[in-house]
């Protein structure tokens, strides 16, 4: 029976191999730190973090998350330590919330290898800190307890480091953010969360192990099962961690996919309309009867909540995203069980020196290997159910999809009409997963862009060598930046999205051919270092005046005539044809840029800019790195999966990006 444990009550382990679940609603960072009786840190190779995930006996997640799954053995931890401090943090970077007190209380669960529950803590009183101390396992007269402890620190990890004792405590803290900015990059941002009567239920799967037999696997509403220490945990030390992302751009440097849409405590934006504020979105409409008795639902394109088509269909396939997570998550973790589970059988075997040989040994093993492979196959069968279900949805999906939210080979698109009104959200690629590779997850950013976007025209980890020279790959990706362009352009109403290029060398003088000869662009892309100069400048000044307007209260005051458009700088080549100056301009413009209406889109490689050495790193974690081939760099913000993005592309010889453009550019005259 699980022990729901308050703040300073205790509880006794009857095991030492342990999970630790944290469940929170926005990302936050979770630590694990070993201490000795009296409670001080020896050193920083005594706390495990996202920059540092594995330490003796212990194993954290590598980014920031709305949930964690933390694995603890306490044989390991080295002699001298007689606490484990479970540590969490709101992340310093990003623009969440900057205190306990405006989220959700977050909910802490420490588990058993088998995933049954033994004690469970929900920090609640928290107000202006920024970091906790959670639970606490300590060693009390050779058997160990947890103790919730719920002490809070304002001064966030910093200050909590400082009272364990940690001489280098700054200094670590430092070191844990900047991991954490690196995550938040590659992270997917989290979706808004459901109303109470807008929550969908959705079909889950039966669990892949009986109730004695492994983890089982997650029901509607709670988090996945957590693997065993040493197994693979998603973004942990078994699993590559995700590059540089934050779709479905914090996630998880900051190249994640996520923008909130809804108010969140502590955010920048309220995208809520006024008359919404204090309203539940209409229910769902019904979907279509079960084909037969005990069969599911047959899918239907948005049955998810919400006020219109689009964001019916925009929930929904952030549904199918999730549940993709989390169901890959279940078959992982029950996987990783059901490994470790035959390794400690056979360590059995092996210890005992009457059955390292003969008949009994052989047996045992083969015993021991029968096990693991009933138990895969049981988990194989339970995620190919949902894989079924959620193929039949996409089936479904897909077709419906508008414009802003299609693939440039829909059919969609032969009907496309500029829009009145701005979309939702925007598709900028498809997420998919080894373990469900003919699932295709649009990947939807909210509109309009919280951060600049990074084409990365270096060599990816992920090249299959289809590229055998930059050039080659420079030139994809600055057709991937205008398809991105052009997409904007076609889902804003006409003059209400500018478009400026920088191209100091001219060399993406054809890839940039659809944007000049169909006259959507503000002006010829600029050429050389007083083009760089001239279009920096009038760019910062506009944000500067924006700014000044809107901070002064005075955001009718603007002079007549002032362009009230978004704004797109797309940049390629960097950093050729920038100076210092120019760089600083580039930088201010990702940083303040979008909050006032100014977006920017680099095209570049990362090692091209090498000797500015550090001084750009603030810049590439600010940007959503995407790629214009396949890589798995972008992490999904309930489980931390690294999930192949695939950018979203013209297909060969298609003349729909034309005739789009040609729309826009029409629509553009009449309006002017």
């Amino acid at each position: 029976m699980t022990a729901e444990l308050v703040r300073g009550q205790n509880h006794p382990l009857s095991q030492t191999r342990l999970e630790i679940r944290v469940s929170a609603g926005t990302p936050i960072v979770a630590a694990a730190a070993l201490s000795d009786e009296n409670g001080r840190i020896h050193g920083v190779e005594w706390v495990a973090h996202p920059g540092a995930p594995t330490q003796p006996g212990l194993e954290v997640s590598r980014q920031a998350a709305a949930d964690h799954r933390l694995a603890v053995d306490l044989d390991a931890v080295p002699e001298a330590v007689h606490r484990v401090g479970v540590l969490l943090a709101l992340p310093a970077a990003g623009a969440g919330p900057a205190r306990f007190g405006a989220v959700a209380a977050p909910f802490v669960a420490v588990t058993g290898l088998d995933g049954a529950e033994i004690a469970s803590y929900t920090i609640t009183g928290l107000e202006a800190e920024s970091a906790v101390v959670a639970l606490e396992l300590y060693l009390r007269q050779g058997a160990w307890k947890v103790r919730a402890v719920g002490q809070g620190y304002a001064g966030g990890l910093a200050e909590l480091l400082t009272d364990q004792g940690l001489p280098q405590a700054r200094e670590l803290a430092g070191t844990i953010d900047d991991a954490v900015a690196q995550g938040l990059a590659r992270s997917v941002q989290a979706p808004p969360p459901r109303t109470a009567d807008g929550d969908r239920s959705r079909q889950t799967a039966a669990p892949a192990l009986g109730p004695d037999q492994g983890v089982p696997l997650p029901q509607p509403g709670q988090a996945p099962p957590m693997p065993p220490y040493g197994g693979q945990t998603p973004g942990g030390a078994g699993q590559p961690a995700p590059q540089t992302p934050s779709y479905p751009g914090a996630a998880p440097d900051p190249n994640a996919v996520t923008q909130p849409s809804t108010p969140t405590a502590g955010g920048p934006i309220d995208y809520s309309h006024p008359r919404r504020q204090n309203a539940a979105p209409p229910p769902p409409p019904p979907t279509a009867p079960p084909s037969a008795p005990g069969q599911p639902a047959q899918p239907v394109a948005g049955d998810a909540t919400g006020w219109s088509m689009d964001e019916r269909l925009y929930n929904q396939v952030w549904g199918m995203f999730e549940d993709l997570a989390r169901s890959t998550a279940a078959y992982r973790s029950a996987v990783d069980f059901a490994e470790s589970r035959m390794d400690k059988e056979l360590e059995q075997v092996l210890s005992d020196p009457r059955s390292r040989i003969g008949g009994q040994g052989d047996a045992a093993r083969e015993a021991a290997r029968a096990r693991h492979d009933q138990l895969v196959a049981q988990a194989g069968e339970a995620l190919d159910r949902d894989l079924t279900q959620l193929t039949a949805e996409a089936e479904v999906v897909e077709p419906a999809l508008p414009p802003a939210y299609a693939r440039w080979d829909s059919p969609v698109w032969h009907a496309y009409r500029v829009p009145m009104e701005i979309p939702m959200a925007l598709r900028l690629g498809d997420l998919h997963l080894p373990e469900a590779d003919r699932i295709r997850i649009p990947m939807l950013v909210r509109l309009p862009l919280e951060r600049g976007l990074w084409i990365d025209s270096g060599r990816t980890g992920s090249s299959d060598g289809s590229f055998a020279d930059s050039h080659a790959l420079g030139r994809l990706a600055l057709e991937t930046a205008v398809a991105h362009a052009a997409r904007l352009l076609a889902v804003y109403p006409a003059g209400e999205f500018t478009v400026h290029v920088i191209d100091p060398a001219g060399s993406g003088a054809q890839p940039l051919a659809p944007l000049v000869r169909t006259g959507v662009l503000a002006a010829p892309p600029a050429l050389g270092a007083a083009g760089v100069a001239d279009v920096l400048s009038r760019l910062t000044q506009r944000v500067d005046l924006v700014q000044m307007a809107v901070r002064g209260g005075a955001a009718d005051s603007l002079p007549p005539g002032f362009d009230t458009s978004q704004q797109l700088l797309i940049v390629n080549d960097f950093p050729h044809g920038f100076d210092d100056r120019a760089v600083n301009q580039l930088h201010y413009l990702a940083d303040e840029g979008p909050a006032f209406g100014v977006h920017l889109m680099m095209v570049a490689d990362r090692e091209e800019s090498s000797g500015y050495g550090p001084l750009l790193d603030p810049l590439w974690r600010s940007l959503l790195r995407l790629t214009p081939v396949p890589d798995d760099h972008l992490a999904d913000p309930w489980v931390g999966h690294a999930w192949t993005y695939e950018p979203s592309l013209v297909p060969s010889g298609s003349q729909v990006l034309q005739q789009v453009l040609t729309q826009v550019a029409a629509a553009r005259t009449k309006y002017a």
